[in-house]
């Protein structure tokens, strides 16, 4: 058993993928994210859409630096962390303006006092403003936000992203096809709406990052940072602390700078892409949770998908793999590995999509492509290293 497994969590959620097998699928079952009529205003020519994610347990590495350095300012990446989540999940069905969000914060009251409070909410309105500057309009509805000490032992960061959108406008991965390239865009280094050095991370696979990566000494004195019914060998098990200094790109960085790095938003290039190529995407897939095999469970047929083109995975999952001792199977199901959004494109369309990414400042290129099979199948290449899903 894998230790991801043995800390209790799941990168592919198996158990939560049967528990919501029953459930309707919505109006196009291979969408990304599930869409209904318009209930809301009754047009047939619209659907509406309400998604929920959230920081998941970055929360608890935000919590630890705080507690070490007394930096307040690290919620507002938690803050940011939780509408990224949601938003690029709706950019994949080609859902970028006009959205409406409630934040869902449980907190342990001793924990997390309220200037952590203040600082994740007016975090998550700047998030906003800085977003309308690029055209996508997000209206802040404020939400639930509740002490609830029994439940939680720091603080979890959640939110609910609502919009009404056309039909004729919406990316279902429908046309996803055999002879389609996929484009990656990379999770990692500095956009140009960005103000400082983005690892990559996202806000998945957290939990072994922070076990993994973090030194022992991190359980002894915050208890409350995690399930004190796990084995002790899988937790904390590793060399760094928060402040330990790493040169990145000749830039002097902390391992929680690393940790912790907002996860980024690809909308400012997504607008641009779905307003003035809407017609050259096939198909959009966040790679989230489950990494690199996130699209397995998005293709319309069967299907075989070959990425041996893959960004030279950044610093912090070398750093993730190397403490945990992990393989490349278990880090590529786990983590993006170095680009967290996909878009299926004809070929010669790609150099077009790729050019718009790049005017962000976010490399671009073709990673994989898709062939016919008999059935849906995904093949990685890294290195010399052939791995089949």
């Amino acid at each position: 058993m894998s230790l991801y497994s043995q800390r209790g969590v799941s990168a592919q959620k198996e158990e939560v993928h049967k528990a919501t097998e029953k459930l309707d699928k919505g109006l196009y079952p291979f969408a990304f994210c599930k869409m209904y009529a318009d209930y809301l205003g009754g047009d047939e020519n619209q659907i509406n859409i309400m998604h929920a994610d959230g920081a998941g347990t970055k929360s608890i590495l935000a919590y630890l630096y705080w507690k070490e350095t007394g930096d307040t300012s690290v919620w507002r990446g938690i803050a940011q962390d939780a509408v990224a989540m949601n938003l690029d999940d709706l950019l994949c069905v080609g859902i970028y303006d006009n959205l409406l969000f409630s934040s869902t914060i449980d907190r342990n009251k001793k924990n997390i006092p309220g200037e952590i409070l203040e600082t994740i909410i007016n975090g998550t309105q700047d998030f906003f403003d800085d977003m309308k500057r690029f055209g996508v309009n997000i209206q802040y509805l404020g939400g639930e936000t509740a002490d609830v000490g029994d439940v939680v032992r720091t603080i979890a960061v959640n939110g609910t992203m609502t919009a009404r959108w056309p039909k004729n406008k919406l990316i279902t991965n429908e046309k996803i096809g055999a002879g389609n390239v996929i484009v990656g865009l990379a999770s990692y280094g500095q956009s140009t709406y960005e103000t400082t050095y983005n690892s990559g991370i996202g806000s998945n696979g957290l939990t072994s990052a922070r076990h993994d990566v973090l030194h022992k000494t991190y359980g002894a004195r915050f208890h409350e940072s995690f399930d004190t019914s796990l084995d002790d060998h899988v937790v904390y098990i590793g060399p760094h602390k928060m402040t330990d200094e790493i040169k990145v790109d000749n830039l002097q960085l902390t391992i929680g700078n690393l940790l912790l790095s907002p996860t980024r938003t690809y909308a400012p290039i997504m607008k641009i892409l779905l307003e003035q190529h809407f017609d050259k995407i096939n198909g959009l897939i966040h790679c989230s949770g489950g990494g690199q095999t996130k699209c397995m469970k998005y293709l319309p047929h069967d299907f075989k998908i070959i990425k041996d083109n893959l960004f030279e995975p950044p610093v912090i999952f070398k750093l993730i793999q190397k403490a945990s001792k992990s393989d490349n199977r278990e880090m590529y199901q786990v983590f993006n590995m170095g680009h967290r959004m996909e878009i299926f494109t004809n070929e010669k369309d790609a150099e077009s999509i790729i050019n718009v990414s790049k005017q962000f400042n976010i490399d671009a290129k073709i990673v994989g492509r898709v062939e016919a099979n008999n059935k849906k199948e995904l093949l990685l290449k890294v290195g010399d290293e052939e791995i089949v899903y």
